[in-house]
C-alpha cells in the first residue's frame, strides 16, 4: 500500500479537503442553525460530519483501493436552511437525520428502494434542488444591501478570482470574509479568548426526537436530495474515470457513518460529486490504481479540520449572519445554475418542473411540512396529469 503513495496524490488530497471544506462549511453551519441548532450544536455537527466523512473516506479507499471521495451533503445543508425550525426543534431535526441515514443504508441494501429514488424524474429532482438553493443564492446581493463595505469585497473576490480560476473562487470569497471580519467588524472584548477556548473539540450530544412533521419536512427531502444530488452523481463521476464499484455497498457505508454523526448534530455524509473528480482524475496520479491515496490524504485532513470546528464556528459567529450566508450563497451559484438548467431543459416536463420549483422556492409550509416536499408532490402530480392527457389523445 505504501508503494502506491505519491507526492502528487498528497497535494491533490490536501487541495480537495481545502476546496471541499472552505467552499461549503458555511452552508452546513447555516443549515444546522436554521433548524434550531445553537452555535455549540452547529459546531458539534460540523465536527461530527468532518470526522465521519474523513473516516468513511479512509475506510472505503483502503478496502477498495479506489478513489471513493466522501463529502457532507451540501444540498442537504441548503435544504435545512430553507426548511426552518420544525416541531420539536433541533432534537426533532436530529431524529430526522437518523431516519434519513437509515433510509440511505436501506437504499444500498434493498435494490428496489435505490431504483425508486433513481426513478424520480430528473427534471423534478433538479427543480426541487433549484428551489431549495435559490434562497441562499440571494444572500450575496442582500449582504451588499446590508453593508456594501462588508458585502462587496466578498462578492468581488469571488468574481475576480473566479474569472481566472473557478476552483479558487469560493476559497477567495472565504478569505475576503475572514479579512472583512478581522478589519471591518467590531470584535467584542474577550472574543479572542473565546476563540482559544473553542480549540477544544466541540462535542454536543443531542437526544433525537421522532415526529411526523420532521420526517416529512426533513428526513424524506434530505434523503432524496442526498441520493439524487450526491450519491448517484458520485457513482457517475467514478464511472467516467474508469472505475466500476458496486453502488449499493457504498451507499450503505455512507449511511452507517451518517448514523454515527447524527446524534452529534451531523445531517448526512455521502459520496462526493465535485471533489470526486479531483481525486479520481489524472491530476491525482497518472496511474489510476494509485489515485486512492488522494482520498486517503483527504480523509485524514478532514478529521484534522473536524477537530478545529469549534474555532471555525466561533470565528464565524463574530460576523453578521448575512456575511457568512453570502459566502454560502456564492458556493451554491454553480449548483443552482446546473440544477435549474437541467430542470427546464426538456419541454415535455417544463411546466411540472416550474411548479416544483415555485412551490419549493416559496418557502411556504403547509401542516408543518416544508415546501420541498410539497413542491415535489405538486410537480409529480402535474407531470402525471400531463402524461395521462397525452396518452388519452393517442
Amino acid at each position: 500500500m505504501l508503494k502506491d503513495f505519491s507526492i502528487q496524490a498528497l497535494f491533490m488530497g490536501v487541495l480537495t479537503t481545502f476546496v471541499g471544506f472552505a467552499s461549503s462549511f458555511a452552508v452546513v453551519l447555516h443549515g444546522l442553525q436554521s433548524v434550531g441548532a445553537t452555535d455549540a450544536q452547529a459546531a458539534s455537527g460540523l465536527m461530527a460530519l468532518s470526522i465521519a466523512l474523513g473516516l468513511c473516506a479512509i475506510v472505503l479507499s483502503t478496502v477498495t483501493r479506489l478513489p471513493i471521495s466522501i463529502a457532507w451533503s451540501t444540498p442537504g445543508g441548503a435544504l435545512l436552511a430553507s426548511t426552518g425550525v420544525v416541531e420539536g426543534g433541533f432534537n426533532a431535526a436530529v431524529g430526522a437525520f437518523l431516519i434519513c441515514a437509515v433510509l440511505i443504508v436501506v437504499a444500498g441494501l434493498f435494490k428496489p428502494l435505490g431504483r425508486a429514488v433513481a426513478a424520480i424524474p430528473a427534471p423534478l429532482a433538479n427543480a426541487m434542488l433549484a428551489g431549495v438553493l435559490i434562497g441562499l443564492c440571494f444572500a450575496p446581493v442582500k449582504a451588499i444591501g446590508f453593508n456594501p463595505l462588508l458585502g462587496l469585497p466578498i462578492v468581488l473576490a469571488w468574481i475576480v478570482v473566479g474569472a481566472f480560476k473557478r476552483l479558487w473562487a469560493v476559497p477567495a470569497a472565504l478569505a475576503a470574509f475572514v479579512l472583512v471580519v478581522a478589519f471591518g467588524v467590531d470584535i467584542p472584548d474577550g472574543a479572542m479568548g473565546s476563540l482559544e477556548q473553542a480549540l477544544r473539540p466541540p462535542v454536543e450530544f443531542v437526544r433525537p426526537v421522532f415526529n411526523l412533521p420532521a420526517f416529512i419536512s426533513i428526513a424524506l427531502p434530505l434523503f432524496i436530495v442526498t441520493m439524487a444530488s450526491q450519491n448517484i452523481p458520485g457513482i457517475a463521476v467514478l464511472k467516467v474515470n474508469g472505475y466500476e464499484p458496486k453502488p449499493g455497498p457504498l451507499f450503505s457505508v455512507t449511511g452507517l457513518f451518517s448514523i454515527m454523526a447524527a446524534p452529534f448534530g451531523g445531517h448526512a455524509v455521502n459520496l462526493a460529486a465535485i471533489t470526486a473528480a479531483m481525486c479520481a482524475g489524472q491530476d491525482a496520479h497518472p496511474d489510476p490504481a494509485r489515485r486512492y491515496w488522494a482520498v486517503l490524504v483527504s480523509g485524514i485532513s478532514y478529521v484534522i479540520l473536524g477537530l478545529l470546528a469549534g474555532a471555525v464556528t466561533t470565528f464565524v459567529a463574530l460576523a453578521p449572519p448575512i456575511l457568512i450566508q453570502a459566502v454560502a450563497g456564492l458556493a451554491l451559484v454553480g449548483a443552482f445554475s446546473g440544477s435549474a438548467m437541467a430542470a427546464f431543459q426538456a419541454p415535455e416536463s417544463r411546466e411540472a418542473a416550474a411548479i416544483t420549483f415555485l412551490v419549493t422556492a416559496s418557502g411556504v409550509s403547509f401542516a408543518g411540512i416544508s415546501g420541498a416536499f410539497w413542491g415535489l408532490l405538486a410537480g409529480g402530480l402535474m407531470l402525471a396529469l400531463s402524461r395521462f392527457v397525452q396518452a388519452a389523445k393517442k
